[in-house]
């Protein structure tokens, strides 16, 4: 680390490269990230003193449980003495958000904790003996475990405080409350699935460290990820940046101008990352060679680094690429999001544009005219959370089956699921249900139950995922009308999530149509917003004077397991025609509604 003198005071210089400015902040640049800073305070990002309390109970807690748990196995599956289980200890490190300082406030900011036990522990132990631990405390709601996921989880609501729970063994008896993971050492002997749960606190750790001034990185780090949340790129399992590469960008940013405020930080974020020449990676620090025996990221040794797209390199040793979900049309619409911000933010800067702007919402739903529906059912809450979990983490894969169909420009799924728990009276409401075509209906007095009623009321759940879908532009003086023949990805997922060892065809139920955007559901609409879109020129600019195209009819066919894909098609302007649909062809209005970019470029259907 180098420091340079500005104003008799040593600013560190972190980093790869040298930094771009040394600068210190305007009044100009001070008064827009107070203006900032109330902006952020207004959106309600910061907690009180109580719900910090309150987490710190919860914390307190886990770490005792963690040592009761330590002591349960030792005793009961390794017959160990007492004395000496009740001297093994045990730990817990928290890290993202709520280590780097950066999180939110009320129900829904998590905490990402580690739980560290000694080497005579198992995964095994921890996914079994501490998750009957957890089932059995009063304060623990929506208790599910994750064993085979990437990272080994256990999630769930202590005190309704969102927790995600990983696991990692060290090859030490005893874990002293005073252990730091810092050391490399410590990573020897542990399979990969440790490492990267230990090195999620590693890296936490490493970033603050890198940065060289806290208090800016935090308001800009808070600033981004509410942009990130609010514009739907935040999300790692759909493909789009999670919270630890956010952050890193950020403190990438901070490097470059180490003197800067925070608002000045934002501005130079946006206009970075837009003109960003990926694949290059963003790096905190030289990547690290070590003595252990395990993947380090290298493009020139291994092809699937080689491959990724926007990496974001980790920089606790063994260095990993955090970015490695991103899809060629998340990326694409990442690049996008970024130009809009950085024009966004110069207005801010300069013509003093409120900062409240950056925060809007996106229009993920009135973007596109085709949307791809996936809904996940099940018949329990508690089978439901680990099915639709599953479905989920596996939608990026069908995003990529999308990528890869003909006319297919970009597939962009939305970053979250819509849940729903609904009461049906007959087999035909609970199959409408599964497929998303129930209609409201007024309670009725059991007299007027329907014929087919079944003895006793049942309950269905189901997560609803959307992926919004760009057709390639019709080439210049073609009249021909484009086919997008959807089956292959369509089977291809179903396969793969029926494939899950736990799946239980009588039990859950997996559904996927094709929905135009006329037909989106109405709660998808905030505020009762009007489902009819704005019309739109060829450009993609709206437009204030209705254009005219083909009326598009839309066909549903079967969306059951074994069916085809719906079916969009062209029809004549007579509303009672009725011509057969292919199965999973969507045929594609003459005009289409959003702006396509050509193959390659980053260019994405903007309202």
């Amino acid at each position: 680390m180098n420091t340079n003198m500005q104003n008799g005071k040593p600013t560190p210089r972190l980093g790869v490269t040298m930094p771009i400015s040394e600068s210190f902040p305007t009044k100009e640049d001070l008064a827009s990230t107070e203006r900032l800073l109330q902006t952020l305070k207004d959106e309600g990002l910061f907690e009180s003193e109580e719900e910090s309390r309150r987490r710190e109970i919860v914390l307190g807690k886990l770490d005792k449980m963690v040592k009761e748990f330590v002591f349960v196995v030792l005793t009961k599956r390794r017959n160990q003495p007492e004395a000496v289980a009740r001297e093994a200890g045990g730990k817990i490190f928290t890290f993202g958000s709520y280590r780097l300082g950066v999180h939110g406030s009320g129900k829904c900011a998590d905490i990402d904790t580690l739980c560290v036990v000694p080497k005579n522990v198992a995964r095994e132990d921890f996914f079994e003996v501490m998750h009957e631990m957890l089932r059995n405390r009063p304060e623990v709601t929506e208790l599910t475990a994750v064993p085979d996921a990437f990272t080994p989880v256990i999630k769930m609501k202590f005190s309704e405080i969102p927790i995600d729970f990983t696991f990692a063994k060290l090859e030490l008896h005893v874990i002293p409350d005073s252990l730091d993971l810092s050391n490399d050492g410590l990573l020897q002997g542990l399979d990969e699935r440790c490492v990267r749960s230990v090195n999620g606190s590693r890296v936490t750790d490493d970033i603050l460290r890198l940065v060289p001034n806290i208090p800016s990185f935090r308001i800009a780090l808070r600033c981004v990820k509410l942009w990130a949340q609010r514009r739907a790129v935040y999300s790692n399992m759909m493909g789009f940046l999670g919270g630890v590469a956010w952050a890193m960008l950020v403190a990438r940013v901070c490097q470059l101008y180490p003197n800067a405020c925070g608002a000045t930080i934002i501005s130079r974020f946006f206009s970075i990352l837009h003109q960003w020449p990926w694949p290059q990676p963003i790096l905190l620090k030289p990547i690290e060679e070590g003595p252990l025996q395990v993947r380090v990221w290298n493009p020139k040794l291994y092809p699937a680094d080689k491959a990724h797209r926007m990496p974001i390199i980790t920089p606790a040793y063994p260095s990993m690429c955090s970015t490695h979900n991103v899809t060629d049309s998340t990326k694409a619409v990442m690049l996008s999001e970024f130009k809009d911000a950085a024009e966004l933010v110069n207005k801010i800067m300069v013509e003093r544009q409120p900062w409240s702007d950056l925060f809007k919402k996106g229009d993920f739903f009135s973007r596109y005219k085709h949307y791809i529906q996936i809904i996940a059912s099940s018949d329990s809450e508690e089978r439901h959370l680990r099915w639709s979990g599953l479905v989920e983490s596996r939608i990026r894969r069908l995003v990529m089956g999308l990528e890869r169909t003909e006319n297919v420009v970009l597939a962009h799924p939305y970053i979250k699921g819509f849940d729903k728990v609904i009461q049906y009276r007959t087999a035909a409401e609970k199959e409408d249900a599964a497929h998303g075509t129930l209609k409201p209906r007024s309670e009725a007095p059991e007299s007027e139950l329907p014929s087919d009623a079944l003895e006793e009321p049942g309950t269905i759940y189901t997560s609803t995922y959307y992926i919004g879908i760009c057709i390639a532009l019709r080439e210049a003086g073609s009249t021909a009308r484009r086919k997008l023949d959807l089956f292959r990805p369509k089977e291809e997922f179903l396969e793969l999530v029926k494939n899950w060892d736990m799946y239980d065809e009588g039990s859950m139920g997996i559904t996927i149509a094709h929905l135009t955007s006329s037909k989106l559901p109405a709660e998808l609409f905030e505020d009762g917003a009007d489902q009819k879109k704005a019309k739109r020129s060829k450009s993609g600019k709206k437009n204030s004077s209705a254009e005219t195209r083909p009326p598009t009819k839309k066909r549903r066919g079967s969306t059951g397991p074994n069916s085809a894909v719906a079916v969009a098609e062209t029809g004549p302007t007579s509303a009672d025609s009725s011509s057969p649909a292919t199965p999973a062809l969507l045929v594609d209005p003459s005009t289409p509604k959003d702006p396509m970019p050509t193959p390659g470029t980053a260019v994405v259907p903007q309202a």
